[in-house]
């Protein structure tokens, strides 16, 4: 059966769960959500997603919600890129919630800040403050990576693919790999993966139609 992911190209967390399918070879297609013109906001999606967000993913009868829900199923469920044991599991699941509180949401706050808000719209002091945020995030994880090659363990985990997310889009929000060499060099090995695929390529059947090519 194939997953039906709802998302859209510009997502992060979205591109979590779109990498995590494409590198464990589940069968997946999207569904275009149009978050820029509301459409996560509509009825007719909270129906489908009460948070009114995506990623959302129809898999095996069930309907998935959080980047972090979803990797951690599909990582069960395709016994690849998880824990082998139970504080192998604790361990990912402690960099999920600090990458979802600390790094994705700081940089998709920022980025949308920085990219997709008309330039009159944009609170310009909280920018500053924002990436300051994100600075310190940073470090943490480039001092973290200094001595090893993966985030958790001696192989790539989904809390791997969880980090990495955002920072593979080309968009400005203040982060500049050449900063971060530990980083810089991290996201290199995941790109190494067989099947990797960046952002906008691996998400372009997300994009709308006029928008495709």
């Amino acid at each position: 059966m194939t997953a039906e992911l709802y998302c859209f190209g510009e997502s992060g967390n979205a591109y979590k769960v779109a990498l995590m399918l494409t590198l464990t070879g589940t069968p997946w297609q999207p569904v275009f959500v149009d978050f820029f013109n509301g459409e996560a906001r509509s009825p007719a999606f909270r129906e489908i997603n009460e948070m009114g967000e995506v990623p959302v993913l129809k898999t095996g009868g069930r309907t998935l919600t959080q980047s972090a829900v979803i990797l951690r199923r599909l990582a069960k469920d395709t016994g690849q890129f998880g824990g082998h044991s139970e504080e192998e599991d604790d361990e990912i699941l402690r960099w999920l919630m600090w990458d979802n509180h600390k790094l994705s949401t700081q940089v998709g706050t920022t980025r949308f800040l920085m990219n997709f808000l008309p330039e009159d719209k944009r609170p310009m002091a909280v920018i500053p403050f924002q990436q300051g945020r994100l600075k310190a995030a940073y470090t943490i994880l480039n001092d973290h990576l200094a001595a090893r090659d993966w985030v958790m363990a001696n192989r790539p985990t989904i809390a791997d693919l969880s980090l990495c997310s955002y920072l593979y889009y080309p968009e400005p929000f203040g982060f500049a790999r050449a900063d971060w060499p530990h980083i810089d060099a991290w996201l290199d090995r995941i790109a190494a993966l067989p099947g990797w695929q960046h952002p906008y390529d691996l998400m372009r059947r997300a994009f709308p139609p006029a928008t495709a090519s």
